[in-house]
């Protein structure tokens, strides 16, 4: 009887274990193996230009403005030129605006590159403000000549020299000064060539 006894209480333990362990399995939890690589936070934006932002480190905001406001002016000069080019009936100023044409456009183009060299974009149009200031231009009939050779001859080649002295003391960046520095006699030419248009067409109006 005892032999049968412990017999029974071995086969119930053993049933019990076996239950105990089967429960275990199902309740351990399960994990899945990661297979992709963890993201870098360090990791550049996908297109980013490789060492842009070093490059961009290289100018402070003072060089920047420069650029953006140069690069406008410049674009002003050209696209009011042009303009001179389709109104005007007046051989003095078309050949004036031809040369404003040609030579705002090539400056034009190496500031782009060299401001693209450091990891900034020049604007590629005038700003807003001198937008406005060429509708009205292209508004005029009567009278567009003086307002052409007063507006973008004098007036913005005024800004422009003070524009670009300034540059020539104060930007930091070498190549961007050098710049400034060498493009600086040119504009004062033009303001110059700008004034003597100016009187030219004023004395040209009929009296």
């Amino acid at each position: 009887m005892k032999t049968r006894t412990l017999t029974a209480a071995l086969l119930s333990v053993s049933v019990l274990g076996a239950g105990n362990f089967a429960v275990a399995q199902q309740t351990a939890p399960t994990t899945t193996p990661s297979t992709g690589a963890p993201a870098s936070p360090t990791t550049p934006a996908p297109g980013a230009p490789a060492g842009q932002m070093a490059a961009e480190s290289k100018l402070d905001s003072n060089d920047r403005d420069f650029i953006e406001n140069a690069a406008q002016s410049g674009h002003m000069e050209v696209e009011g030129s042009k303009m001179a080019l389709e109104k005007s009936q007046n051989p003095e100023v078309k050949k004036f605006a031809q040369q404003m044409i040609d030579d705002h456009t090539k400056a034009g183009q190496k500031l782009a590159a060299l401001a693209k060299s450091k990891g900034v974009e020049a604007p590629t149009e005038p700003s807003l403000m001198q937008k406005a200031k060429l509708k009205t231009l292209g508004l005029r009939d009567e009278g567009f000549d003086e307002a052409y050779a007063e507006g973008v001859g004098v007036s913005a080649h005024e800004d422009a020299v003070k524009l670009f002295e300034q540059a020539s003391n104060e930007v930091k960046d070498p190549e961007l000064k050098q710049f400034a520095t060498e493009t600086l006699p040119k504009l004062r030419q033009h303001l110059e060539m700008a004034k003597t248009l100016e009187q030219s067409v004023k004395n040209a109006k009929p009296k």
